[in-house]
Protein backbone atom coordinates (compact mmCIF):
# COMPACT_ATOMS: atom_id res chain seq x y z
CA UNK A 1 0.00 0.00 0.00
CA UNK A 2 0.99 3.68 -0.22
CA UNK A 3 0.69 6.88 1.31
CA UNK A 4 -1.39 9.99 -0.68
CA UNK A 5 -2.11 13.11 0.79
CA UNK A 6 -5.42 15.08 0.40
CA UNK A 7 -5.81 18.79 1.11
CA UNK A 8 -8.98 21.16 1.04
CA UNK A 9 -8.34 24.98 1.50
CA UNK A 10 -10.01 28.04 1.41
CA UNK A 11 -9.82 31.39 -0.62
CA UNK A 12 -8.05 32.17 2.37
CA UNK A 13 -5.52 29.64 2.56
CA UNK A 14 -6.80 27.66 5.72
CA UNK A 15 -6.93 24.40 5.40
CA UNK A 16 -10.34 22.90 5.41
CA UNK A 17 -9.14 19.12 5.29
CA UNK A 18 -5.19 17.31 5.82
CA UNK A 19 -5.28 14.02 5.53
CA UNK A 20 -3.61 10.69 4.00
CA UNK A 21 -4.64 7.76 3.40
CA UNK A 22 -3.63 4.52 1.48
CA UNK A 23 -4.37 3.02 -1.45
CA UNK A 24 -2.36 0.55 -3.91
CA UNK A 25 -1.92 2.90 -6.98
CA UNK A 26 -2.54 5.84 -8.26
CA UNK A 27 -5.66 5.35 -9.80
CA UNK A 28 -7.43 3.97 -6.74
CA UNK A 29 -6.07 6.64 -5.04
CA UNK A 30 -7.76 9.76 -6.88
CA UNK A 31 -11.06 7.25 -6.98
CA UNK A 32 -10.24 7.17 -2.71
CA UNK A 33 -9.81 11.15 -2.83
CA UNK A 34 -12.13 11.90 -5.07
CA UNK A 35 -14.93 10.09 -3.05
CA UNK A 36 -13.44 11.59 0.15
CA UNK A 37 -14.13 14.96 -1.54
CA UNK A 38 -17.64 14.48 -2.15
CA UNK A 39 -18.03 13.50 1.47
CA UNK A 40 -17.38 16.15 3.03
CA UNK A 41 -19.09 18.40 0.29
CA UNK A 42 -15.66 19.58 -0.99
CA UNK A 43 -15.49 18.89 -4.37
CA UNK A 44 -15.82 22.76 -5.28
CA UNK A 45 -13.22 23.81 -2.72
CA UNK A 46 -9.73 24.10 -3.32
CA UNK A 47 -7.93 20.72 -3.08
CA UNK A 48 -4.80 18.55 -4.32
CA UNK A 49 -4.18 14.97 -3.72
CA UNK A 50 -0.66 13.92 -4.14
CA UNK A 51 1.27 10.61 -4.53
CA UNK A 52 4.37 9.39 -2.53
CA UNK A 53 6.76 11.19 -5.07
CA UNK A 54 4.57 14.21 -4.44
CA UNK A 55 2.69 13.76 -8.26
CA UNK A 56 -0.69 15.71 -8.54
CA UNK A 57 -2.96 13.24 -8.80
CA UNK A 58 -5.78 15.44 -8.17
CA UNK A 59 -6.55 19.31 -8.60
CA UNK A 60 -8.79 21.81 -8.06
CA UNK A 61 -8.54 25.65 -8.00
Amino acid sequence: MRTYALTVFKQTGEKLLDETFTAENDEEAKKVGSARLKDEGYSDHTHRCVSPEAKLLLFHR
